[in-house]
C-alpha cells in the first residue's frame, strides 16, 4: 500500500491511500497542526516501527475504509449504508492497537520536539525511562520531519506500508 501526503498551505495537508485490497479511496484532508510532522504521518511511523497490525494503516491495507470514503460514488453509497445499518464494533485487538498507536504518538512527538529544540520540557505523562520502541519511533520521525518541512505547497511525500 502506498500513502501519499501532499502539503497544503500552513500546516494543512491531503492524504491519499493507494492499496490492493478494498475499493479505491478518495483522498481526504488531514487534521494538520504541526509544521514538521503531519498527524497522519506520525501514526504511519508509529504503527510501522512498533509493528502495530490493526492500527489505522494495517486496517486500511486489509481493506477497511477507516476515515476514508470510496472514490466510486456507488461504492460510497454502499459504504454509507453499511455504516448506518451495521456500525461494526472493532475487535479487542483492533481497539488495543488503535489505543497503542495513540499512546505512542502522544509520547513520541513531544520527545522528538524536545530533542529538536522545539520544546524545553516533556509533558508529565511521558514515562521515564522511555520504552525502547519510542527511541526507534523518534529516530524514524527525524528521517521524515525535515523532508516534510522542506516541501513546497503542493509537494508530496510517499511512504509504503
Amino acid at each position: 500500500m502506498r500513502v501519499v501526503y501532499t502539503k497544503g498551505p500552513g500546516t494543512s495537508y491531503e492524504i491519499a491511500v493507494h492499496r490492493d485490497a478494498g475499493p479505491e479511496l478518495a483522498p481526504r484532508n488531514g487534521p494538520g497542526g504541526h509544521p514538521y510532522l503531519p498527524h497522519d504521518l506520525v501514526h504511519f511511523v508509529v504503527e510501522s516501527v512498533a509493528g502495530i497490525e490493526l492500527g489505522v494503516y494495517g486496517r486500511l491495507a486489509a481493506g477497511d475504509n477507516g476515515l476514508f470514503w470510496p472514490a466510486d460514488p456507488a461504492e460510497r453509497t454502499k459504504a454509507m449504508r453499511r455504516r448506518r445499518t451495521k456500525p461494526g464494533k472493532p475487535t479487542p485487538k483492533a481497539s488495543a492497537d488503535m489505543g497503542r498507536s495513540e499512546e505512542l504518538a502522544g509520547i513520541a512527538v513531544p520527545v522528538w520536539e524536545l530533542r529538536r529544540g522545539f520544546a524545553e520540557t516533556l509533558p508529565a505523562y511521558v514515562p521515564s525511562p522511555l520504552p525502547p520502541v519510542v527511541e526507534r519511533i523518534v529516530d524514524a520521525l527525524d528521517t521524515y520531519a525535515d523532508r516534510w518541512h522542506g516541501l513546497p505547497v503542493g509537494g508530496s511525500l510517499e511512504v509504503t506500508w
